[in-house]
C-alpha cells in the first residue's frame, strides 16, 4: 500500500451502520438510474448489473455513487472484486481530468471492477476515514480492506497500469474478477509501460545512454522494479561496448595482466554471443590479478551477471568458479 495510506484503517463505523431501509435486503446504491448492486445471491456473489455502457449516453453500472449510508454495501462488493473509490468534490479542477478516465474504464471493464464515487464534502466521515489530505484521492479496496491508493490526477496510462496490477495481484483472492473476465472472453492483455516503451525506442535507435538514463528514472521511483534494473544493466552495457574497438580481444590476450584490458575483452565476447568466454577470461585475470584489480574485476563481472538471470546456468556455473577463485 502507498506510504501515505499505510497502516491499519478502521471501516466499522461507516461498514457496520445498518440500511436505512427495507425488509432485510441491501438497499442498491444510487448511481444515477442503474442498479449496480441488487440483493446478495444464494451463493453469496453480488448482481454487477449488465455488461457494457448500455444505451448512448448512459452511465456504466459499474460506476455508482457512494454516500455514508449506503457505503456498506462497498465493503460487502470488496468481497467479491475489486472497488475503487474515487474521492472527488465539484469544485476539484483536477478531479475534472481524472474523473471521467476512471469511468471510461471501469466501463469498459465489464465487472471485473467497480468505480465508486464519493463526493467528499456531502459525505465527510468516509473521507475521514481514508485519511484523506487532499483530492482526487483514488483508493483500492478488496475485502473490506484499502489496499493501495494514490493521490492526485494522474495520467490515463499510469492508471491504467496501476488498475491492471491490482486485477493481477487481486485476481485469485476475488472471485467475482474472474468471472467477470471470463464472462468478456478472458483477462485483459496487460498495458505497456509508457516509460519502457520510449525506453525501448531509444535502444532500437542505438541512444543507449539516453535509454540508460531512462531505466534509471524509473528506478529512482521504483528502487524494488526489478525489470527496470535488468534493463538498465543492458542499456548500460551496451553503451560501453559501443564504445569499444573490435580488436579489443586480441589486445587482451596480448596483455594478460592488463586488467582494463581485460574488461573490454569480455564485454567484446558477451557482446558476440559467447558469456562463458567473457566470465571465463574475468574470472581469470581476478586469479592473476593484485588486490586492488581483483576487485575491480570481480565488480565488472557481478555487472555483467546483471544482465543475465540468477538462474542462467552460465551464471551459476562463473559463480562457483569466481567463488573458488577468490577463497
Amino acid at each position: 500500500m502507498s506510504a501515505a495510506f499505510a497502516g491499519a484503517i478502521d471501516l466499522s463505523p461507516l461498514a457496520n451502520r445498518p440500511p436505512p431501509a427495507g425488509a432485510g435486503q441491501p438497499r442498491p446504491v444510487d448511481n444515477g438510474g442503474a442498479d449496480a448492486f441488487g440483493p446478495a445471491a444464494a451463493d453469496g456473489s453480488v448482481d454487477g448489473g449488465s455488461v457494457g455502457e448500455g444505451s448512448a449516453g448512459a452511465r456504466s453500472p459499474f460506476v455508482v455513487d457512494v454516500t455514508e449510508e449506503t457505503f456498506q454495501q462497498i465493503v460487502e462488493a470488496s468481497a467479491e472484486v475489486l472497488v475503487v473509490i474515487d474521492l472527488w468534490a465539484t469544485w476539484c479542477e483536477p478531479c475534472k481530468q481524472l474523473s471521467p478516465v476512471l469511468e471510461k474504464m471501469a466501463g469498459a471493464a465489464g465487472g471485473s471492477w467497480i468505480l465508486a464515487k464519493v463526493d467528499v464534502d456531502a459525505n465527510p466521515r468516509i473521507a475521514q476515514a481514508f485519511g484523506v489530505q487532499s483530492i482526487p484521492t483514488v483508493v483500492a479496496l478488496a475485502a473490506g480492506q484499502p489496499v493501495d491508493a494514490f493521490a492526485g490526477a494522474q495520467p490515463e496510462p499510469q492508471v491504467r497500469q496501476w488498475i491492471s496490477g491490482l486485477l493481477a495481484s487481486l485476481r485469485d483472492k476475488l472471485p467475482g474478477i474472474k468471472a467477470a473476465e471470463d464472462t468478456n472472453g478472458g483477462p485483459p492483455p496487460e498495458p505497456e509501460d509508457p516509460r519502457f516503451t520510449a525506453a525501448e525506442e531509444l535502444l532500437a535507435q542505438e541512444r543507449y545512454e539516453e535509454a540508460a538514463a531512462a531505466y534509471q528514472q524509473i528506478l529512482n521511483t521504483e528502487p524494488a522494479n526489478a525489470d527496470a534494473a535488468a534493463a538498465l544493466a543492458s542499456a548500460t552495457f551496451l553503451a560501453r561496448v559501443s564504445a569499444l574497438s573490435p580488436t579489443a580481444v586480441a589486445a587482451a590476450d596480448a596483455a594478460p595482466d592488463d586488467a582494463k584490458a581485460q574488461r573490454d575483452a569480455a564485454d567484446v565476447e558477451l557482446a558476440g554471443g559467447d558469456p562463458a568466454a567473457a566470465f571465463g577470461r574475468l574470472i581469470a585475470a581476478i586469479k592473476r590479478a593484485d588486490p586492488d584489480q581483483r576487485t575491480e574485476l570481480r565488480e565488472h563481472l557481478i555487472g555483467l551477471f546483471t544482465i543475465f538471470g540468477v538462474d542462467d546456468p552460465e551464471v551459476v556455473a562463473a559463480r562457483r568458479a569466481l567463488a573458488a577463485a577468490l577463497y
